[in-house]
């Protein structure tokens, strides 16, 4: 079914993106698993080429798109490469480049802004700590006031860009006993004194993504760098989490069909006892399953990416995008290693390795039992 969430700009930004990933991404692709990271030339030349500055106003940098359509392209794109890719980059022009936007000070966006639109200051949000997942009211992550700043104490964990990060927006409670009232954001730029960063987790897929604890010991954090309003942090993270929930939701099902599209050609390929795999009416079968539940989510997924380009995307629409594509991702990416055979356990072979990629889908972001909570909250439940 043809798509018509995209008019003519987006596919030309869409070509745009495409050759930018074939210059300077896809050559690199084995170095940057083997690095466990993008490396520092891959994030300055997106920011040259002008991926990075989406958000960004022109005056720093930017283009100011000023539709999430392009941001949904950029990231389709880059998750059809790999799904770390997607992350780390939509981790820093969307998610944290949405918080420096709508929440920051003119003083800040110029300290800030220009370095995250040339890809010379990588941005990371930590939210999640050891103890917390998905409870984020429940963060012990602190922040007391000291002369005319703060000092924070406090460890996060499964950050993306988290090693390299130039600059973390970081969710620390201001006010005890305050709940999810009593939270708020701050700026915590690299080198500052008791801020350290710890090791480089090893995880099970996504090798290429630079994912770190960290840890931040009385750090002096100065006044002028929270960001929004002192103890509505919190407020501020679930204005924005429908941002990152339909990004992953973006990602996700353009990761799956990325495989799908591979595997449709393999299986056309394939020969088993004298005949394409594909023609055995069990795989045919499947794969009809497969490419509807892809056109199908797809559809729910533009509408939601275009709810959100209109300022409209609601925090349950999104949770119901962002489960269900990772459910959706999860089944085609499994049968699509299946029909791979043995070959389909090869880390040479891509599926095998998107397949692990995918396993974190339906963690990240808020795991997937959350999504169901906040549907089932909003049903009365």
């Amino acid at each position: 079914m043809r798509r018509s969430v995209y008019d003519d700009d987006q596919a030309a930004f869409r070509d745009s993106v495409r050759e930018f990933l074939r210059r300077e991404v896809i050559p690199h692709v084995g170095e940057h698993a083997e690095q466990h990271g993008f490396g520092r030339e891959m994030w300055l030349a997106a920011g040259k080429q002008g991926l990075l500055g989406l958000e960004v106003p022109e005056q720093y940098g930017g283009s100011a798109a000023g539709d999430y359509r392009f941001n949904a392209v950029l990231t389709e794109e880059l998750a059809a490469v790999n799904l770390a890719l997607a992350s780390s980059l939509s981790i820093h022009f969307d998610v944290c480049a949405g918080y420096l936007t709508s929440l920051t000070t003119p003083e800040q966006q110029a300290r800030w802004l220009p370095g995250l639109a040339s890809g010379e200051q990588i941005a990371a949000i930590a939210m999640t700590e050891p103890s917390g997942g998905s409870d984020l009211a429940a963060l012990r992550t602190s922040a007391v006031p000291e002369g005319s700043g703060w000092r924070l104490n406090g460890s996060k964990t499964f950050i993306t860009n988290g090693y390299s990060a130039d600059l973390v927006i970081v969710a620390a409670r201001t006010t005890p006993g305050a709940g999810a009232r009593g939270i708020s954001l701050f700026a915590v730029e690299a080198g500052t004194e008791g801020f350290s960063k710890g090791r480089r987790l090893d995880k099970v897929g996504m090798p290429e993504a630079d994912t770190a604890e960290l840890v931040f010991e009385d750090v002096l954090v100065p006044a002028e760098n929270l960001i929004g309003e002192l103890d509505r942090g919190f407020k501020h993270m679930m204005v924005n989490l429908p941002r990152e929930r339909v990004g992953a939701a973006v990602s996700n099902l353009a990761h799956a069909r990325a495989i799908l599209d591979e595997t449709l050609v393999y299986v056309k390929d394939r020969q088993a006892f004298g005949q394409a795999i594909g023609s055995f009416q069990h795989n045919k079968f499947l794969l009809a399953d497969l490419v509807t539940r892809a056109e199908v989510t797809q559809a729910y997924v533009d509408q939601c990416v275009v709810a959100h380009a209109a300022g409209e995307l609601t925090a349950v629409d999104a949770a119901k995008a962002k489960w269900f594509t990772a459910d959706v991702q999860g089944q085609i990416l499994d049968a699509c290693l299946q029909l791979h055979g043995g070959y389909g356990y090869m880390n040479e072979y891509r599926v095998a390795r998107a397949w692990k990629d995918a396993r974190v889908t339906r963690i990240w972001a808020g795991s997937n039992e959350i999504m169901k909570e906040i549907i089932g909250r909003d049903l009365g439940f």
